[in-house]
């Protein structure tokens, strides 16, 4: 179906991909505007999170903050020990949970299971780069990004994000990793991923798409900062060079991420790549303090939460929690050991090496855009 449909407009092929494909959220609009709306919009709901946030942190004790830093990989099943693990995940008090590849009606038992077993509403993330049919074998897929035609209309877009949000909203899922803002230079590891080679292109498609997601309660992740568009290896087996001088970075790669954050979105995923041209010390981006807390954070001005990609990726060799709370990230993805990490932040904040401001700083965040996204969907 997916080949057959690639040369129509976005709008049609998501309608027929939704219909067709056994999609739970309904078909898109035909009159869509992108509107401005996010998950962390200024309004009364923010201030209610943040009040929120801050009542939940006082009582906390150091090992709960840092539970809530971390977001284990679990595969979409309802077997026996997949479910035993959600139980003792809920009970530690994790953050959330990434989940890998399987069929829907598990996703959604997960998701239900980890919620009821958690004191504090965990985020239950996806990758969905081109549907949760990425992930899901029985939920609809859409085109890859590289093959979305030029005729696709940023209204489309924004309705494509909507018609994932409400897919995902069916199955407890509240957070997608994405959109991919990658720009991909000839010959990218990223092209298929990558909406393409021209960064205003790029930003608008991504920024419209995850504008989608977010009006439906569902949070957005652009990734890779600082770009991965321009890498000659992958990241999933070790950490690769970005070769671009500063003013690439500036004018094409750290392009779409500027509109992302303009745009008010949610947070941002940081991957595992040495960039000279921004640290000279070639530390990958996910625990250099250069990258997160200077760039990211105090240049570009983003306010909202920052993602490790997977340290179980080759290019994370090393990389402990620790490390990237230091660098200015709030949530490690896929640890290698959970209970490990767990230890290691807190004796960090225990030891002095990191300070129960800056854990606290990262585990209000967190609370926040929870307390958020429950008082979105409670006012809608």
């Amino acid at each position: 179906m997916k080949s057959s449909l690639i040369g129509l407009s976005l709008l049609s092929f998501c309608l027929c991909s939704v219909g067709c494909g056994g999609g739970k959220g309904g078909g898109v609009s035909d009159t869509a505007v992108v509107r401005e709306d996010s998950i962390a919009e200024k309004s009364d709901l923010s201030v209610r999170a943040g009040e929120m946030a801050d009542s939940v942190l006082a009582g906390m004790s150091i090992e709960e903050k840092a539970a809530q830093l971390m977001m284990p990989a679990l595969f979409s099943s309802d077997d026996f020990f997949t479910l035993k693990a959600v139980g003792e995940y809920g009970r530690k008090g994790v953050g959330g949970l990434v989940l890998l590849k399987g069929d829907s009606a598990s996703a959604a038992i997960i998701a239900d299971s980890l919620t009821k077993a958690s004191s504090i509403l965990p985020f239950i993330s996806i990758d969905a780069e081109w549907g949760l049919g990425m992930r899901l074998k029985d939920e609809p897929s859409y085109p890859f990004n590289s093959e979305i035609g030029e005729e696709a209309t940023e209204t489309e877009m924004f309705d494509y994000g909507a018609s994932v949000g409400r897919q995902c909203r069916e199955l407890g899922i509240n957070m997608v990793l994405g959109p991919v803002v990658d720009v991909a230079a000839p010959g990218s590891i990223m092209r298929r991923r990558s909406y393409g080679s021209d960064p205003v292109r790029v930003s608008d498609l991504a920024v419209a798409y995850a504008r989608g997601l977010e009006s439906e309660g569902v949070m957005s992740v652009a990734k890779h900062f600082p770009g991965h568009g321009s890498a000659k290896g992958d990241s999933h087996k070790f950490t690769p060079v970005i070769e671009r001088s500063l003013h690439q970075m500036d004018s094409v790669d750290l392009y779409p991420f500027k509109k992302y954050i303009e745009a008010g979105l949610s947070a941002v995923m940081v991957g595992h790549l040495a960039v000279p041209a921004i640290d000279p010390e070639m530390q990958p981006a996910a625990v250099s303090h250069t990258v997160i807390s200077e760039l990211l954070q105090r240049e570009l001005g983003f306010k909202g939460l920052v993602l490790t990609d997977a340290l179980t990726m080759g290019g994370a060799e090393g990389a402990g929690a620790d490390k990237v709370l230091e660098a200015g990230a709030d949530i490690v993805l896929v640890p290698v050991n959970t209970d490990e990490e767990i230890k290691r932040v807190c004796n960090a904040v225990v030891s002095g090496r990191i300070t129960q401001e800056r854990l606290d700083e990262s585990v209000r965040k967190i609370l926040f855009y929870k307390y958020l996204l429950l008082l979105k969907r409670d006012s809608q």
